[in-house]
């Protein structure tokens, strides 16, 4: 399913710089910031997707309804293309850019985009999070399989996308846009199909409420007690006992001494209760929570830094699907008669991810795991931080290959087709170094979030990763916009000019690079400073709650 998804994804997504230039004419500067914008609202809606799984639906029916939206999207995109937007007949290849088009059809366009936008956001998260679902992490053997499965499930995103990138690559670089849109299309429904098909052999899990409500619970109450003094220990803390917790299918976590203001919403006083026999009744959340309550929201907060310095690596990730592909088609594609799409070449990223997933998996983890005399070798952080020091180094290749492409390029290229002498083929390495960086950073990404997030917020650690995407693609859009308004010069044309040829755009990516150096030395002082989350078994625990509730209820009385 998600392979087919992400055919039909990147079907649309690869190539949709060059639409907009050939087929909408925009400039090579306006086209990437649309394509970053677009890409940008992508991983938005999966904070929707995941709101509304964690909350309503359910993940099984978020998949379902944001999978079907997707499809409606790319069935409009296919109708948009076919009918409105390549006239003359022929039009949007590199030698026949299209006509003018009409305010109706560049509406009816962006609509259908954005739907393809709202359906495959909403529905990303929640995959990926309904696939570990599957596994009972408590059971070692099904724990380790859940280790493997993100590894396994960021392969066949890149699988799907590989076809995209060469084939309906391509054909869409000859013009034949209305074809790849309509295979995208026929990809997307055979996704759904056999997603619907695996209905009932799938685990279902019960949505936990809504988070952003347990959320404002946690700072109302701490907010409220901010003069009750808070004692040492954890004998004044109000928690579930293991019986509720249990029936609730989450599993308490335990408490830490981090953000302690925030431990005063789980004091107990005497309005906070009514008190019979041993237990605790009737409490109001918004007075008082539960311990686990409030180490939600202290996991959400201590996530927050390392979720800020992954975006800096997503402004270099997506570099791949705008800026090479600019650099590619102002490089010699041409190899005997046959042209290779410069979009095509993202194929080297994801032969390079299929690659390092097994050389990590098979070699790498084992290796350092004997050396370390732990489980498993290096932790989802150390990985995340090697795949910064990776995307540092593939910017500066990039920079070095725009540098030499500048030494053989023709000057006068109105249009910077095949506008130099250099092979296409310098891209390669840059490529590989975003492929292999992206098997340490998103793989451990979707495996942090995923296992650092609280049981009803789930969804909401994968969102975590598609935000970071998000906002990487709306920075590149921001530092792209900048760049340009102060290197644009009466006589000078700017960094990333419509003609590159007349343009700098290698010092754009030795400063990503720069500022990948100045994020990956801010995050490893985050990374030193965290702390994992610590759960408390579903079965099997015996904390004595209920004693320790009646020990709190008495305390309060006391200090009255």
């Amino acid at each position: 399913n998600q392979g087919l998804a992400t055919l039909a994804f990147f079907g649309v997504g690869v190539n949709l710089v060059l639409f907009l230039t050939r087929v909408l004419g925009q400039d090579s500067a306006a086209a990437a910031n649309s394509v970053s914008k677009w890409t940008g609202t992508v991983y938005i809606f999966s904070l929707l997707g995941a709101f509304l799984s964690d909350s309503y639906w359910g993940r099984y029916k978020t998949c379902a309804i944001f999978q079907a939206v997707f499809v409606v999207g790319l069935v409009l995109l296919s109708i948009s293309t076919t009918l409105f937007l390549l006239k003359p007949s022929g039009c949007g290849d590199e030698e026949t850019p299209c006509g003018s088009h009409s305010t109706f059809h560049i509406v009816f366009f962006y609509l259908a985009i954005y739907l393809v936008a709202l359906g495959n956001g909403g529905y990303q998260p929640n995959i990926a999070t309904f696939g570990a679902d599957q596994f009972d992490e408590e059971d070692p053997k099904e724990g380790h399989s859940k280790i493997a499965f993100f590894s396994y499930f960021y392969l066949a995103l890149n699988l799907g996308s590989l076809f995209s990138n060469t084939i309906l690559g391509y054909f869409e670089d000859q013009g034949m846009w209305a074809l790849g849109f309509w295979a995208s299309t026929a990809s997307a429904v055979g996704a759904l199909v056999l997603f619907l098909i695996g209905t009932p052999r799938y685990r279902h899990f019960e949505p936990k409420g809504n988070p952003l409500s347990r959320f404002c619970q946690v700072l109302v109450a701490s907010t409220r007690k901010w003069k009750v003094e808070r004692t040492q220990g954890e004998e004044n803390l109000f928690e579930v006992d293991n019986k509720e917790s249990a029936m609730n299918g989450d599993r308490k976590i335990l408490h830490t001494d981090s953000f302690r203001f925030l431990d005063k919403a789980a004091i107990i006083t005497p309005k906070d209760y009514a008190k019979q026999g041993k237990k605790i009744y009737g409490h109001n959340p918004w007075r008082l929570c539960t311990v686990t309550q409030v180490e939600e929201v202290k996991c959400i907060l201590r996530l927050l830094p390392i979720w800020l310095c992954t975006i800096l690596f997503s402004v270099v990730f997506t570099q791949m699907a705008s800026l090479f592909v600019e650099q590619g088609a102002a490089m010699k594609t041409k190899i005997s008669n046959f042209n290779i799409p410069a979009a095509g070449m993202s194929s080297f990223d994801i032969l390079s991810v299929a690659a390092f997933i097994f050389l990590y998996r098979l070699v790498l983890d084992p290796v350092v795991a004997r050396i370390k005399s732990k489980p498993k070798g290096l932790t989802e952080l150390q990985r995340m931080g090697v795949g910064l020091f990776i995307a540092i180094l593939a910017m500066v290749a990039a920079g070095v290959v725009e540098v030499l492409r500048l030494k053989d390029a023709k000057k006068d290229c109105p249009k910077c087709v095949n506008a130099s002498s250099l092979s296409i083929f310098w891209q390669v390495p840059q490529y590989m170094l975003i492929g292999a960086s992206e098997v340490f950073m998103y793989v451990g990404q979707l495996e942090f979030f995923n296992g650092q997030a609280p049981d009803g917020l789930k969804s909401f650690g994968s969102a975590l990763c598609m935000t970071s995407i998000s906002l990487g693609n709306y920075v590149s859009s921001l530092l792209v916009s900048i760049v340009m308004r102060i290197s644009t010069r009466d006589d000078m044309p700017g960094w990333i000019p419509g003609n590159l040829n007349k343009g700098h755009l290698d010092r754009f990516f030795f400063m990503l690079a720069a500022l990948t150096t100045a994020d990956l030395v801010v995050y490893i002082i985050c990374a030193k400073w965290y702390k994992y989350i610590k759960f408390e078994g579903r079965k099997g625990a015996d904390d004595n709650s209920d004693d320790r509730q009646a020990e709190a209820a008495a305390a309060a009385e006391h200090r009255v």
